[in-house]
């Protein structure tokens, strides 16, 4: 969503850093450019106004502009601005500190993304939590809701309330807390109807609902492809309703940003959710300073290692731990690394995260590779037998013809996977001579495998320094946007 906004604020911050000592005529320019990046991405004009005053006075004080590095404290200025402008540096949580049912209901606009993100809201509390999670569809109007809320409920493993025909919103409401109360319910998600506009009915109905259940969370679900409309829709409803919180949706689409940016400084909610894809699992917790590192190019290493932890096995993590040191490495190992890269979002989710990945992933746009890069080799590989994937040097010219028809590539892809494999295994037969993972631990000091940032080896995600396959590691990888193209 930020990669436009991302590239204009990166090739400003650019100039800055290639100066040495900078004028107070130096910083105007720069905000100035700030300024038209915001607007062009769709930043409601007070926030930027704002944003850019706060940005100025603190850049052109004595100590930035005698600072040994006054580019590099002028993005640090932006980025704790950034941060604030989204909504501080603590991360909003959903508020369930009272006798349970504690009850969530869920609001918005018909379209927005409101049943999935309900959906996926109760996934969450139920695996990361451990809640026990009921949900009830109150919408009344949309044909099939109901039937699409139950749908979703048996996907994500969580309970619905029975759906009884003519009911009302008001008595669904009071038969969902009864359920929840009998049930010993955790938390009880309440999904009220939307309209295609802000209507005096559609907020008399949330009124209505939320005394009867007097909801301990009323999240405001946005679609954040609207843009600025999202951003008056938010201010509409919390006018009316007692909103404690945003769920932004679609926000890995191609949207400019402006509404995620704008909607907290505009409605004074926080944006406790976001939601990044179709998949039920695809939601995650907003995190204000994770996402500003993410705009300004400064990548997000612990979400990165978050989504590490939750993909990546332990078994099979210890397995290719004590197979690096041996200094082995098969096919069958790399196999398990792309895998592990697609459970983690793929390549594109990959070079977000990482820092200094704006460059690596412009030039993966230019070569027009994609994700599907991945289950191509994973093809390749999966075509080899098993002796082959054990000791690929049995694959001959004859093999790689078989292998290549099989898996519907060329040979010279399969001898491009070849070569990548082999300058993989010349990685771990030298953490072999460096004494293991012990041995490479010591280089990166106290912070062993886990603290050095280019490897992340200790998560399983590379082969020790090396760092993610083909993402520009050191330890001799090889690059992945001189392997597949489209």
């Amino acid at each position: 969503m930020f990669d436009s906004l991302s590239d204009r604020l990166g090739g400003v911050f650019d100039k800055l850093r290639g100066r040495g000592a900078l004028k107070e005529q130096d910083v105007r320019d720069a905000m100035r450019e700030v300024r038209i990046a915001l607007l062009e991405a769709d930043v409601a004009l007070p926030v930027v106004r704002r944003f850019v005053d706060q940005v100025t006075e603190k850049a052109i004080g004595q100590s930035v502009l005698r600072s040994v590095t006054p580019g590099q404290q002028v993005v640090k200025i932006v980025n704790d601005a950034l941060v604030e402008m989204l909504g501080g540096d603590t991360t909003p949580e959903l508020d369930l500190n009272a006798a349970p049912p504690v009850v969530i209901m869920m609001v918005g606009l018909q379209g927005s993304g409101k049943t999935t993100s309900t959906a996926k809201i109760s996934k969450f509390l139920k695996d990361k939590q451990g809640k026990k999670v009921l949900m009830a569809s109150l919408d009344v109007n949309r044909p099939a809701a109901q039937e699409q809320l139950k749908v979703l409920g048996e996907q994500v493993g969580v309970a619905t309330l029975p759906i009884i025909a003519g009911q009302q919103p008001t008595e669904i409401a009071t038969r969902a807390l009864q359920s929840a109360k009998l049930q010993a319910v955790d938390v009880l998600l309440l999904d009220t109807a939307g309209r295609l506009h802000v209507d005096q009915q559609l907020m008399d109905e949330m009124k209505a609902v939320s005394a009867i259940s007097s909801p301990r969370e009323t999240l405001l679900v946005v679609d954040s492809l609207t843009g600025q409309d999202a951003v008056n829709v938010a201010q509409s409803f919390s006018g009316e309703v007692d909103l404690t919180g945003v769920v932004l949706t679609r926000m890995d689409g191609d949207a400019r940003g402006g509404a995620a940016l704008s909607m907290r400084a505009v409605t004074g909610k926080p944006i406790k959710f976001a939601g990044t894809g179709e998949k039920p699992e695809a939601i995650e917790i907003f995190h204000p300073s994770r996402v500003a590192n993410r705009i300004l190019g400064m990548g997000d290493v612990v979400s990165l290692v978050e989504k590490a932890a939750e993909s990546v096995k332990v078994e099979e993590a210890e397995a290719l731990a004590k197979r690096m040191e041996q200094g082995k490495f098969d096919m069958n190992d790399l196999r398990m690394q792309l895998k592990q890269m697609q459970n983690m979002g793929g390549l594109g989710m990959l070079a977000n995260m990482m820092p200094g990945m704006k460059k690596a992933k412009a030039a993966m746009a230019a070569s027009n590779m994609d994700d599907k890069v991945l289950v191509r080799m994973d093809a390749i590989i999966g075509s080899m037998t098993p002796k082959e994937r054990t000791n690929p040097a049995l694959l001959n010219a004859k093999r790689k013809i078989r292998v290549a028809k099989g898996s519907g590539t060329q040979v010279q892809d399969i001898n491009k996977l070849i070569k990548m494999h082999q300058e993989m295994s010349k990685a771990m037969k030298q953490i072999k001579k460096m004494g293991g993972l012990k041995g490479l631990a010591a280089m990166f000091g106290k912070g062993g495998l886990d603290g050095a940032m280019p490897g992340l080896g200790g998560q399983g995600l590379g082969p020790g320094a090396g760092g993610l396959p083909g993402l520009g590691g050191g330890g001799g990888q090889p690059d992945l946007s001189k392997f597949l193209k489209k």
